[in-house]
C-alpha cells in the first residue's frame, strides 16, 4: 500500500507597508518603548491601510507561496485560510482567496485564533493522506488592528497586521511529519472578543461598550498557560515521532511575547540561536505569525532542505498545538 504523505513545497508572506514603532502608542496611552520592549519585546507591528482586508494580505502571501513552490495556482485542490478577522462574517474569506488567485477548488476558513496555522497545517496534511488532495494551500492572516481597543495598553501595543501562507504538496516522504493539537474551552473568557457573535450580536451597546474589541482578562495567567501548552504539545509530537530537542534545527514558536518564547525555548532545551524571533519587528500576528516568521527564517537563510523544522502555538479558546516538519523547499532564489 502506498503511503500519502505531504510536504510543504513553498512558503511566503506579506506584511502592510505601514510600520508602527512603541512610540505611536505614546500620544494615545500611558506607555513607552522601553516599557513595551520589556514586557513584549515588540518595537514595531504593522497595520494595514483602510483599503486593505484579510484577503488581500492572504492573496499577496499565497501568490508568494505558490511562486517559491514553482506551483501554478491551478494545481490547487484546497485552500484553508485561518483567521479570526476575516474580511466578513459570510462567506468564508478563503472563497475571495480562491477567486483572486482565478482558481476552482473547495476553499473554507478555520478560527483557531493563534493556533489557526497549526491547525490549518495538520487538516491540510491530514487531507494529502486521506486521497482527498494532492496540493493544498494553508493561509494563516489578520488584520487585528480593527480589533483593538485603543485605550487599552495592555493588548493595544502587542497585535499587528499581516499574512504567511505554505503550499503543501503530495510526497512520498513525510515532510509534515506529526502534528499535536489541543483545546481547553474552560478557558474561552481569558482571551476574546466578546460581540459580535450569536451571543452578543452587534448592537449600539455593544459598540458603545467596546465589546467588539479583543478582551485580555488576565495576562498573567495567558502567559502561563501559553508557556505550558507550547511546551507540552512540542515535547508531546517530538515524542510521538522519536525525536529530541537536540535534533531540532530550528524552533518556530508563536510570535506571541518574546518572555514566552525564551521560556518555552528554555524548558524544551533549544538555545536562542536555533529559535525563528521576528517578534520585535511584527508583534503578535495571530494565525499569520508563524509563517511570516518561517517564510522569513527560510528567506535568511536558517533552514536548509533536510533540517527538522519544530512549529508551535497557543491562542484563544483557549486553543495550542505543535507541528513537527522534515523541510523540503529549497534554498530560495
Amino acid at each position: 500500500m502506498t503511503v500519502r504523505c505531504a510536504q510543504i513545497a513553498g512558503v511566503g508572506s506579506a506584511l502592510p507597508p505601514r510600520v508602527v514603532p512603541n512610540s505611536w502608542f505614546e500620544t494615545i496611552v500611558d506607555t513607552n518603548d522601553e516599557w513595551i520592549r520589556e514586557r513584549t519585546g515588540i518595537g514595531a507591528r504593522r497595520f494595514a491601510d483602510k483599503s486593505q482586508v484579510t484577503s488581500d494580505l492572504s492573496t499577496d502571501a499565497a501568490t508568494r507561496a505558490l511562486e517559491s513552490a514553482g506551483v501554478a495556482a491551478e494545481q490547487l485542490d484546497l485552500i484553508v485560510v485561518a483567521t479570526l478577522t476575516p474580511d466578513r462574517p459570510l462567506p468564508a474569506t478563503a472563497v475571495t482567496v480562491q477567486r483572486n488567485l482565478g482558481v476552482s477548488c473547495p476553499a473554507f476558513d478555520i478560527n483557531a485564533a493563534c493556533s489557526g496555522f497549526s491547525y490549518g497545517l495538520a487538516i491540510a496534511a491530514a487531507m494529502i493522506g486521506a486521497g482527498a488532495a494532492e496540493t493544498v494551500l494553508v493561509v494563516g492572516a489578520e488584520i487585528l488592528s480593527r480589533f483593538l481597543n485603543m485605550q487599552d495598553r495592555g493588548t493595544c501595543i502587542l497585535f499587528g497586521d499581516g499574512a504567511g501562507a505554505a503550499v503543501l504538496a503530495l510526497s512520498d516522504e513525510p515532510g509534515i511529519i506529526d502534528s499535536v493539537l489541543a483545546a481547553d474551552g474552560t478557558g474561552a473568557e481569558l482571551l476574546t472578543i466578546p460581540a459580535g457573535g450569536t451571543a452578543h450580536p452587534p448592537t449600539q451597546a455593544t459598540l458603545w461598550s467596546g465589546a467588539h474589541f479583543i478582551h485580555m482578562a488576565s495576562g498573567r495567567e495567558v502567559y502561563k498557560r501559553a508557556v505550558n501548552g507550547m511546551t507540552d504539545s512540542s515535547r508531546r509530537v517530538l515524542e510521538k515521532s522519536g525525536y529530541t530537542p537536540e535534533d531540532i534545527a530550528l524552533l518556530v514558536p508563536h510570535q506571541a511575547n518574546a518572555r514566552i518564547m525564551a521560556a518555552v525555548a528554555d524548558r524544551l532545551g533549544i538555545p536562542a540561536e536555533r529559535c525563528a524571533l521576528d517578534v520585535e519587528e511584527v508583534g503578535n500576528t495571530s494565525a499569520a505569525s508563524i509563517p511570516i516568521a518561517l517564510d522569513r527564517a527560510w528567506r535568511a537563510g536558517r533552514i536548509e532542505p533536510g533540517d527538522l523544522v519544530l512549529l508551535t502555538s497557543f491562542g484563544g479558546g483557549l486553543a495550542w498545538g505543535a507541528n513537527l516538519v522534515r523541510w523540503t523547499a529549497p534554498a530560495p532564489s
